[in-house]
């Protein structure tokens, strides 16, 4: 894989953050996340991150319900639109520009990692570095909720093949200008062999999206 491509990714979103207009769709959190947070053990007093906010839609939702929120995102125009929004609306968050492979935080530090279309931006060397470190700073029978490319999913396969199963579309002028992984079930499994998996679903929300939404459980070591 050339090093160049390994970089792209928080490059193009931090771009997309910089305006108004390319923060308009990322303003609303999933309903799916918010049926979660309401079911966490700890409620109220639970530790949460949101690994790859973005612009903050459910690191905001978190605060709003209570938890005590850290946020962590490559793109620093997208943390500034978070502390900026978190300051209007008077809630507490903790905030920092960093990788998603070296997350700066103590290990067993929360209850509950969100990672919503973030961490198959990259080969699958990175996702498992991604998920080894969500493994290290989820305490044993904390909660991950996240998302994974599915094979189903209609631009597998295609554009230029960087790494296993790892796809780069050079000509496109959107998301996947940058590299992207998918997996199978059983490849899903495979990279969460360390929580117990409460929720495997693939969710087709296009004819030409399609990712796995999982819930799952860190084991105890």
């Amino acid at each position: 894989m050339d090093p160049r491509d390994s970089a792209t990714a928080h490059q193009a979103w931090d771009e997309r953050w910089s305006t108004a207009d390319g923060r308009a769709a990322w303003l609303e959190p999933e309903e799916e996340v918010v049926a979660v947070v309401n079911s966490l053990p700890g409620g109220r007093n639970a530790r949460a991150l949101d690994l790859g906010c973005g612009v903050g839609r459910h690191a905001l939702c978190l605060a709003q319900h209570g938890l005590r929120v850290s946020a962590i995102d490559a793109s620093s125009h997208g943390i500034d639109f978070v502390r900026r929004e978190a300051a209007r609306r008077g809630l507490p968050l903790s905030l920092v520009v960093g990788a998603m492979t070296d997350l700066p935080y103590r290990t067993a530090a929360f209850d509950y990692v969100l990672s919503w279309n973030v961490i198959y931006h990259g080969t699958g060397d990175v996702v498992r570095r991604c998920i080894s470190e969500i493994h290290r700073v989820l305490r044993p029978g904390g909660v991950y909720q996240g998302t994974m490319l599915s094979k189903r999913h209609e631009r597998f396969g295609r554009g230029r093949q960087v790494a296993p199963n790892t796809f780069v579309q050079d000509s496109d002028d959107g998301d996947r200008r940058h590299p992207h992984f998918y997996c199978d079930s059983v490849e899903a499994v495979e990279l969460f062999a360390g929580f117990e998996l409460r929720s495997l679903a693939e969710r087709m929300e296009r004819p030409d999206k399609c990712h796995w939404h999982v819930v799952a459980t860190r084991c105890s070591p």
